[in-house]
């Protein structure tokens, strides 16, 4: 069961506050066949020094200390350091369930192009917990059966069939080593699509687990409250340009059409991100912000000629800006956003 090696990757920033619990879950790992790659991403704090200090007191664990990049560089460099046949994402302020390696690993075939995928728990500051489950249903997928109801859903739809974060996941190195090339350190949110949407284009077996949350994942609320991405509009349109690049390398004729349909639709869901960005947290020029994103032509057009299917009470309001986007609704947005933040924090 453990003859294939399994790499951990974990890129690090300024983590000092959660990284001890981060790896000593992973050094509890039940699966002998492993490996910890720790990346310093020119940690400012101690995280650096407590990466060295892990490598010295358990030799399964390598540290890689690199300039200050960003996210993507990080998992890249620990993707190029890292000797394992799979390859394993845990962010540094999260953690795994002592078991997780050891039961995925234990569905492994050696395929180059395989994925076994989990569920996870939003870990609240308060202590609250949320379980976060696949749509899809538990099992295995492979042939017409991973092509219609793995890849066709990949896109377009307000909750995810299967969680597109690299996290969550063990995934042939062959099939992250391979689709790199897509992640581009500018795109700063859904940055994981760059990877996760080629993998599984390329994907031959799929394997959800049944109803398994290893994967904890620490939900801040503060800095959901008080952030404010200036840049974030730009960095959507950037994601979406490479979801098209990747649909045009991946599929042809009937599935290519299929799939670009629902790439346009994803991008709405990801407008319905931008709005809420500004809504929330440009307090001086959201309204004019919100007015000229809804406003721009592509925009309209996009907006009339690929409806979506809204259901989160949120979204709908967002939603309705965007295909209505007057002042008035424009102002109720942003109250409701600041009333809804308020209360979260």
């Amino acid at each position: 069961m453990e003859r294939y090696k399994i790499s951990v990757v974990v890129p690090v920033y300024n983590a000092e506050r959660y990284l001890t619990q981060c790896v000593e879950s992973l050094c509890r790992q039940r699966y002998g066949n492993m490996e910890i790659v720790l990346v310093d991403d020119g940690s400012t704090d101690k995280s650096g020094a407590m990466c060295d200090d892990f490598a010295y007191r358990d030799r399964r664990i390598r540290v890689v200390h690199k300039k200050n990049g960003g996210l993507v560089s990080a998992w890249k460099r620990g993707v190029a350091a890292a000797d394992g046949d799979y390859i394993c994402f845990v962010d540094s302020d999260d953690w795994i369930d002592d078991t997780m390696l050891c039961e995925m690993g234990a569905h492994l075939t050696g395929g180059k192009r395989e994925v076994i995928a989990s569920d996870y728990v939003i870990e609240k500051e308060d202590g609250g917990q949320k379980f976060v489950f696949q749509q899809l249903s538990p099992g295995e997928y492979t042939g017409e059966r991973l092509e219609k109801e793995v890849v066709r859903n990949l896109l377009g739809h307000e909750e995810r069939y299967i969680c597109i974060s690299r996290c969550m996941k063990l995934l042939s190195r062959e099939l992250v080593c391979k689709n790199a090339v897509y992640s581009d350190p500018a795109v700063r949110m859904g940055e994981d699509m760059t990877l996760i949407l080629p993998a599984l284009a390329d994907c031959e077996r799929v394997v959800v687990m049944d109803h398994k949350a290893y994967y904890h994942y620490r939900y801040v609320a503060a800095s959901m409250v008080h952030g404010y991405d200036v840049g974030f509009y730009e960095s959507i349109q950037l994601l979406y340009h490479i979801v098209r690049r990747v649909l045009g390398d991946k599929f042809e004729g009937e599935a290519q059409s299929f799939m670009e349909g629902q790439a346009r639709k994803e991008y709405i869901f990801l407008l319905l991100l931008v709005l809420k960005n500004e809504a929330r947290g440009n307090k001086a020029g959201y309204l004019t912000n919100i007015a000229r994103i809804c406003r721009e032509p592509y925009v309209r057009e996009l907006v009339r000629e690929n409806p979506v299917k809204v259901r989160r009470l949120s979204n709908r309001l967002l939603y309705a800006v965007l295909k209505h986007p007057d002042d008035a609704r424009i102002r109720l947005l942003r109250l409701a956003m600041v009333l809804f933040y308020l209360g979260k924090g």
